[in-house]
């Protein structure tokens, strides 16, 4: 008997908005105060997630920023210069990239030439297959509980485009703010 009181006083209770920072939430766009809350926590789990991923494939010393400049570099089998890894990835310091790169490397599942002055990365083939076995445990342990789910992936690809498109909104402001 309890239990229905307190699902039904949880039912009773306003529905309000799920902030990190109630001090930012006013009543002007609070919803934007609801989604960074939503982002960090996203942001977070994703990054354990890829540390773990990547954790079980032998590499246990990488963080996030490494896994992604492997997937980066990966990605279409291209070569890609520093600046391109930067832009693609919308990171400011290039020396964070810079030291993933180099560590990649010495791990082998990055090389790079030098045309001119300019230097190109392509994955290995050990970098090649890092990123196959990657692809299988996100497969096992990410896709596959995902379709288990009443997941709705066109919602999911549309939230996509509008943090895309939100992206761009904290861009313009942080222009803003650093001319402040």
């Amino acid at each position: 008997m309890a239990k229905k009181t307190i699902s039904h006083q949880a039912a009773s209770l306003p529905q309000l908005p799920i902030v990190s920072s109630a001090h930012l939430a006013q009543e002007k766009c609070w919803q934007l105060s609801e989604m960074e809350y939503a982002m960090t926590m996203v942001y977070n789990a994703f990054s354990r997630w890829m540390v773990h991923c990547i954790a079980s494939l032998g590499y246990k010393d990488f963080n996030p920023l490494d896994v992604l400049v492997l997937h980066n570099v990966n990605h279409r089998t291209r070569e890609k210069r520093l600046a391109d890894i930067v832009f693609t990835l919308n990171i400011d310091d290039n020396h964070t990239v810079n030291y993933s790169l180099k560590k990649l490397m010495k791990n082998e599942l990055v090389e790079s030439r030098k045309v001119g002055k300019e230097m190109f990365y392509q994955t290995t083939p050990k970098g090649q297959d890092v990123c196959e076995k990657y692809r299988e445990v996100r497969n096992a342990c990410l896709i596959d509980a995902a379709g288990a789910t009443d997941q709705n992936f066109n919602e999911i690809s549309h939230c996509a485009l509008i943090l895309r498109s939100l992206s761009g909104l904290y861009d313009q402001a942080s222009r803003a703010a650093s001319s402040l």
